[in-house]
């Protein structure tokens, strides 16, 4: 079995000219989601985690898996005004315009040893404001870790100064 085969192709999803990644039969087929959370975790061994620091939305999916398989706590990052406290912000470049990303500003302890999670590494805006959350609240980045990456977008690049694990590559 491979992960692969549980990812489907949408074409013209959310809009004309996109070809969408569904993971939602991966998320439906309890043996498939065991084994990427297995290789997902296998990428951080020898690693000590405090926090898995999940991005909105699809992140949340693998990201509250990884923090119970890793005994960890969960922080969500949402867009803003979707978070009930104090948040920090980060706001970051879309193909047309910006948009921002938040996080409880008690979130993350100075030292804290951190796992960023999301579920696809694109043109890397996303990853890039998310790691300044976290670096602004005086976390370390152990890994940015994805189940999937798409390198023709090149989005490793904007956060090429950590770690960085995709259980795909396309």
């Amino acid at each position: 079995m491979t992960i692969k085969n549980y990812v489907r192709d949408i074409q013209g999803f959310p809009k004309e000219g996109i070809l969408f990644k569904d993971i939602t039969p991966l998320l439906n087929d309890p043996i498939a989601t065991k084994k990427c959370l297995s290789v997902l975790v296998e990428s951080l061994k020898g690693h000590k985690i405090d926090k898995v620091v999940g991005a909105e939305s699809r992140g949340f999916f693998f990201g509250i898996l990884l923090a119970q398989e890793l005994n960890a706590g969960f922080v969500p990052v949402r867009k803003p005004k979707k978070l009930p406290y104090e948040t920090i912000s980060a706001t970051y470049e879309l193909e047309y315009g910006t948009d921002s990303l938040e996080m409880h500003t008690d979130a993350i302890k100075k030292g804290d040893r951190v796992l960023i999670h999301d579920d696809v590494l694109a043109t890397g805006g996303t990853a890039k404001a998310v790691c300044e959350l976290v670096e602004k609240l005086g976390g370390e980045i152990v890994q940015c870790n994805f189940l999937m990456e798409l390198t023709f977008l090149k989005g490793r690049e904007k956060i090429k100064d950590h770690s960085i694990f995709a259980a795909i590559t396309y």
